[in-house]
């Protein structure tokens, strides 16, 4: 991501705002986690597909994990049915 800067501003509670350039530049989306570390004096954040490794593991484990997230998909709705929504 060379040459692309922003400044950003700490709020209440630690919390910082990604600029849209940089998102849209990464990928990044809303729910999608951040590797967060520290090197020296700065603070790295890296965008993680999850489900991406997921899925890299479960072919090292002989896991479908499609099927799995299907599952917990599935497993979701019949949650939300039961609450009423």
């Amino acid at each position: 991501m060379s040459g692309l800067r922003a400044r950003v501003r700490v709020g209440k509670r630690g919390v910082i705002v990604i600029p849209k350039s940089v998102r849209e530049r990464l990928g990044i989306v809303e729910g999608m986690t951040l590797e967060l570390s520290v090197e020296g004096d700065r603070i790295v954040l890296k965008a993680r597909d999850l489900w991406s490794e997921l899925r890299e593991r479960g072919r090292r484990l002989n896991v479908d994990v499609d099927r799995a997230e299907r599952e917990l998909d599935e497993a979701e709705e019949r949650w939300l049915r039961r609450l009423g929504r």
